[in-house]
């Protein structure tokens, strides 16, 4: 009798440990961000701060506010003028379609950026009824409308690896803390501000050409010479940990720091050499703004080593001393008698609001460092 055959498995072979292929550990998502609501805003604001310069003698010609609609094309028009009115709202439908990128389907966002440029450009046409140096046209509607149109479909054919690359970005550059893109958006106004050849360097807070005032300490070197120094000091100081702030503590801050400083610095000189004059280049390098420059320079480098709320609080502070001793620095004759021979020319409009921005940014950075302080 044949007893049966009994067949067994070899046991599988056994796996050693190098070689075994770990699983890779997925790669963690940007974080969120609003950067592109924060620019659309700011960018909004400024769209509308164009249109509407200088906000002055406003009256009532007794017109139809809408008549322009149905107006015949314009007598006097250029194709530079077209393209500025198509290009200008470009940026603003490319913010507000990435802005709104969250509703559903692929062109709601595009069609709702569109209409928010046709209708923002709408309202601003219809103002400029009441303002005499400005003439409402339908022609200017249609094109900033075609370009509110190009920046919305731009933004939904490249906008999701844009959106992408801007969040990794801001997770690579930027610290954690809340609303870092409302921060950077206030450090891009703050250049702005550089690039107007009337104020002091890195001077902001000054209220004297907005409210009307007049200076309250006559013109003397000695005392100028003090102040404009106090003035660079306190917002070189300002600045620097405004930004030291935002920045994430594995990028080398400091090197950042540097650079930062050295492109405001290269926008100051380069917004004197083509408003003014190439040999204006570095007026601005006086002597108050050498010593400003290095006293600052150092001050801000031993601020740099405290903890993150210290360093707020500092900013808090020296924001407010430099908004007051801009606001007693006396006007420079020398400095003034070199403006007045700038012809501001298509300038007008831009310069008016980089002075509004110098004028106001320490009363919007005021208000985020303090919030930030109290979350940190």
């Amino acid at each position: 009798m044949l007893g049966a055959i009994r067949m067994e498995q070899a046991p599988p072979p056994a796996i050693s440990p190098t070689d075994a292929t770990p699983a890779q550990e997925p790669q963690p998502l940007p974080r969120p961000t609003r950067l592109p609501l924060y620019l659309a805003l700011a960018y909004l604001v400024l769209i509308s701060y164009a249109s509407l310069y200088p906000f002055a003698n406003w009256r009532d010609l007794g017109l139809s506010p809408l008549a322009f609609l149905g107006a015949a094309w314009p007598r006097y028009w250029t194709g530079f003028d077209l393209a500025v009115n198509v290009l200008a709202y470009v940026p603003l439908g490319f913010l507000l379609a990435l802005a709104l990128r969250r509703l559903p389907g692929r062109w709601p966002a595009a069609l709702a950026a569109l209409c928010i440029g046709a209708l923002l450009s709408l309202t601003l046409e219809w103002l400029q009824n009441w303002l005499p140096a400005r003439v409402p046209s339908n022609l200017d509607l249609a094109c900033n409308s075609a370009g509110s149109a190009i920046g919305a479909v731009i933004a939904v054919w490249k906008g999701k690896p844009i959106f992408r690359g801007i969040a990794q970005l801001q997770q690579a550059l930027l610290a954690p803390i809340p609303h870092a893109e409302l921060g950077l958006v206030l450090i891009g106004m703050w250049l702005l501000t550089q690039l107007s050849p009337e104020t002091l360097l890195f001077g902001v807070g000054d209220l004297r050409q907005v409210l009307g005032l007049t200076p309250a300490v006559p013109y003397a070197p000695p005392a100028f010479f003090m102040l404009e120094t106090g003035v660079i000091v306190c917002n070189t100081i300002v600045i620097g940990l405004f930004a030291r702030t935002l920045l994430a503590d594995r990028n080398a801050p400091q090197l950042v720091l540097f650079a930062f400083f050295m492109l405001a610095l290269a926008i100051r000189t380069l917004a004197a050499a083509v408003l003014l004059a190439p040999h204006d280049a570095l007026a601005w390098l006086t002597p108050g703004a050498r010593l400003g420059l290095l006293i600052g320079g150092v001050l801000l480098s031993l601020l740099l080593m405290l903890p993150a709320a210290w360093r707020i609080g500092f900013a808090g502070v020296a924001l407010m001393a430099g908004a007051a001793l801009v606001n007693l620095t006396p006007p420079n004759p020398y400095s003034e008698a070199a403006l007045a021979t700038w012809r501001q020319g298509h300038f007008l409009n831009f310069n008016g609001l980089t002075r509004w921005i110098a004028s106001l940014w320490p009363f919007l950075a005021l208000p985020y460092l303090t919030a930030l302080g109290r979350r940190l």
